[in-house]
């Protein structure tokens, strides 16, 4: 058949059968001209063999249903004491008779009772103002004792000042240690006839030394007064005024980077851990003292670790009579 005519015939078999495709579905449309033209239509895709079925999606149900997730809980915010928490307040015997240093490698610090009154031979540890590179000492009163003045215990601890020193002072009794700072301006006191300038802002107490093996009591103490210290500014908050949160809010936030900057100085303090629990435990007694608690009277006490029993040699138990250091009760 010439391809002229081939042309016209198909053209007028779509005239005929527009109509009909038109209205029929489009897959019989499709399947229609595919035969017209000799177009033979692609194989559907089969799916792979083997594979599991995604799982039928239950329908939604109400919470607590059989069969439904349960809708997890918003996490509560800790409970506020009902009390503000007492930590054992320091005791002056800790440290009368001591000899203490600045961050326990300079100077000298020493508390002595002096008929109802107490006395203190201070020693400041400082740079000579010539020249800065050289270390050099002041002794205070010339090295004689000089006369502490009592201020009872405004913040839960054991307070006395030295006012009338040439440098004069703030002692805030901790255990084993004297947390001390100056009356003056600043921190600094300057000794021009001395040529020294000294700062003795710090911890006063022993030397590391003495300290590193209690580490594992340091540590679990500090714990307790940590603790301490977040229920008492939280109950602060709860009790405070709107006004007044947000000094209460600033100054815990604070608490972290004041301890950090105070202790920074302290020989070996990321191995002991001595003037991080104490000046934690002085803030706790200081909150405590704030929200009108007796600090006389402790309401939280650290938990002494219980040391594990020896394991038994050739038949022995060393732990028994005769045999080795008994358990502590």
């Amino acid at each position: 058949m010439p391809p002229t005519r081939s042309l016209l015939l198909s053209a007028l078999v779509l005239a005929v059968a527009a109509p009909t495709l038109l209205a029929a579905p489009p897959a019989r449309a499709q399947n229609f001209f595919e035969r017209l033209f000799g177009i033979k239509p692609e194989r559907p895709p089969v799916p792979p063999r083997g594979l599991p079925e995604a799982p039928a999606v239950p329908p939604p149900g109400a919470p607590g249903e059989p069969g439904q997730p349960s809708v997890p809980e918003a996490p509560r915010p800790a409970p506020v004491p009902a009390r503000p928490v007492v930590l054992k307040a320091p005791s002056e015997e800790s440290v009368v008779g001591q000899d203490l240093q600045l961050n326990g490698m300079s100077g000298s610090l020493k508390l002595e009772r002096s008929g109802n009154g107490a006395t203190a031979r201070i020693t400041l540890p400082g740079t000579k103002i010539s020249q800065p590179t050289e270390s050099c000492t002041v002794p205070l009163g010339g090295g004689n004792p000089i006369t502490l003045s009592s201020e009872g215990k405004p913040e839960g601890v054991p307070r006395y000042e030295a006012a009338g020193a040439e440098c004069p002072l703030r002692l805030d009794v901790t255990e084993g240690g004297v947390l001390v700072s100056t009356l003056g301006s600043g921190p600094v006191c300057t000794f021009s006839a001395a040529d020294c300038t000294t700062t003795p802002t710090g911890l006063w107490g022993p030397a590391p030394a003495t300290l590193v093996p209690r580490a594992g009591e340091f540590d679990t103490a500090r714990g307790v007064a940590d603790k301490a210290v977040r229920d008492n500014y939280k109950l602060m908050t709860q009790r405070a005024r709107r006004e007044d949160v947000r000094p209460i809010v600033t100054e815990q936030a604070a608490f972290s980077s004041d301890r950090e900057q105070f202790c920074r100085g302290y020989a070996r303090e990321g191995t002991h851990g001595f003037c991080h629990l104490r000046f934690s435990e002085n803030r706790a007694l200081a909150l405590a003292t704030r929200l009108g608690a007796n600090t006389a009277v402790p309401t939280a006490a650290v938990t002494q670790r219980r040391s594990r029993p020896k394991p038994a040699v050739e038949g022995l138990n060393p732990d028994a009579a005769g045999g080795g250091d008994a358990i502590p009760e």
